[in-house]
C-alpha cells in the first residue's frame, strides 16, 4: 500500500473538520504528521476548488482568518453561515 503524500494527508485532515468547527494552519500540520509545515498547509489548500474539501475551516493561529482560493470574504460568509446554523 503506497505511503499517502502530505498533499493527501493535508486534505484527509481537512475533510475531517466538522461544520461549524476550524483547526489551524499549525494544527493541520501536525495532524498531517508535520507539526513545522504551517506554510506548506497553506500552499496546498490553495490548489483546493474541491468543495468536499473544506478548506475554509482553516484559520491563523492568532486567530485571523487567513487566506483563501476564492476570497477572504467568502471565507468569512461561509463559517459565519456554518456557525449560525449550529446555534
Amino acid at each position: 500500500m503506497p505511503t499517502q503524500s502530505f498533499k493527501e494527508k493535508v486534505f484527509r485532515v481537512v475533510r475531517g473538520i466538522r461544520r461549524g468547527g476550524v483547526l489551524t494552519y499549525q494544527e493541520v500540520a501536525r495532524r498531517a504528521g508535520n507539526p513545522r509545515a504551517a506554510r506548506a498547509v497553506g500552499a496546498v489548500l490553495r490548489t483546493n476548488f474541491n468543495p468536499a474539501i473544506p478548506c475554509h475551516r482553516v484559520v491563523r493561529s492568532n486567530g485571523a482568518l487567513g487566506g483563501y482560493n476564492r476570497g477572504v470574504g467568502r471565507k468569512r460568509f461561509l463559517l459565519a453561515r456554518e456557525r449560525l446554523s449550529e446555534l
